[in-house]
């Protein structure tokens, strides 16, 4: 009986340790598995974090891919209006190029012209009563000698021209008078000019003693009759001088020569 027990008792405490040593292999598999279970969670959560990292940067591209785009199209709309804008320069350049070669050919014409007024202009003022000779001639000089002048336009010359013209014409419109000396009876004399339009060019001395009329036909001064026209010449001169009103005055003015 002893032996039974004691055999008994061997087997149950085998019976024990094979249980005890069954629970410590179960406790390290399991610890095992948790460990496996742990280290495949921390590697989701890392592989998470870096998916959520590159939906970030993918998010964030996308929008700088959006504002580029929008960039780009603006650049696009700005290039066709400077491709619209250039366009219409490149006409008007090409318009102005043809002005200009118009320009140069009425250039080509017009300095001619002017030339051939001035020469004409030139003509006509020696031909003419000479009533302020000197200053009509020293303007027409003046004129004559801006046409070599390149810093001049050819319309500011075209222009001068025309002054001078027009100054011609006041001179047959108006009355006025002037100082000057006079060739009279062999002596240099101070006189006193009244010019009348084109109709009639009379002097006189400044002691109003001798009278004087241009005479066309003799190109030259003529003493004339100063009780005849000594108060008229008188009269006009104030009237040129703005010291009387307009009035009625004899003058003498050469007849026109009667038809052949």
């Amino acid at each position: 009986m002893k032996t039974k027990r004691f055999m008994a008792v061997a087997l149950t405490t085998a019976l024990s340790a094979g249980a005890l040593y069954g629970s410590v292999a179960t406790a390290d598999t399991l610890d095992n598995v948790l460990a496996v279970g742990q280290q495949k969670t921390t590697a989701a959560q890392a592989s998470q974090k870096r998916i959520d990292k590159i939906a970030e940067e993918t998010s964030s591209l996308l929008q700088d891919f959006k504002v580029v785009n929008k960039e780009i199209d603006g650049l696009r709309v700005y290039n066709r209006q400077l491709e619209k804008q250039l366009a219409n320069q490149l006409a008007v350049i090409k318009d102005l190029e043809e002005s200009i070669e118009n320009v140069t050919v009425i250039e080509r014409q017009i300095q001619p012209l002017i030339l051939r007024m001035l020469d004409g202009l030139e003509q006509f003022i020696k031909l003419d009563a000479p009533f302020k000779l000197e200053e009509r001639l020293a303007n027409l000089q003046n004129v004559k000698n801006n046409m070599d002048r390149s810093d001049i336009t050819v319309a500011e010359k075209f222009r001068q021209v025309l002054e001078l013209y027009n100054f011609e014409a006041e001179y047959a419109r108006g009355i006025d008078s002037y100082g000057t000396t006079l060739n009279v009876n062999g002596q240099d004399r101070e006189v006193n000019v009244l010019q009348i339009g084109r109709i009639a060019l009379v002097a006189q001395t400044t002691d109003s003693k001798i009278s004087l009329a241009y005479d066309k036909e003799q190109k030259g001064w003529v003493e004339i009759d100063a009780g005849d026209y000594r108060r008229a010449i008188m009269q006009g001169l104030k009237i040129a001088k703005k010291q009387a009103t307009t009035d009625i005055m004899t003058m003498p003015i050469a007849a026109p020569e009667a038809a052949q």
